[in-house]
């Protein structure tokens, strides 16, 4: 994966990670938690901030002028960082069920 931008802004939000994944462009959004008390990190994605996300896209790709649309995804990637622990990852692509 190619880094195109990090801490891509908008009024509706904040894209974490824009990446492209060969011919498809990928929005990340980056969730961390210290532990799983609360749920696994992905679970703080509900649906308000996937329609931010949604809306911050469509907004990196006017402001790019990507017409007509590459193929695209929303992944999450999970970072448990527990005190005292080795921090862990977890990469889920298409977390929204886009299909690409």
């Amino acid at each position: 994966m190619q880094v195109l931008e990090r801490a891509f802004r908008t009024r509706s939000g904040e894209i974490d990670l824009v990446v492209r994944d060969g011919a498809i462009l990928v929005f990340v959004e980056v969730k961390a938690r210290a532990s799983l008390a609360w749920g696994r990190p992905s679970e703080a994605v509900g649906w308000r901030k996937r329609a931010r996300l949604e809306k911050a896209a469509r907004f990196f790709l006017a402001r790019r002028g990507l017409h007509p649309e590459p193929p695209c995804r929303f992944d999450v990637v999970e970072v448990l960082a527990r005190p005292g622990e080795p921090w862990t990852f977890r990469h889920l692509e298409d977390a929204f069920g886009t299909g690409g």
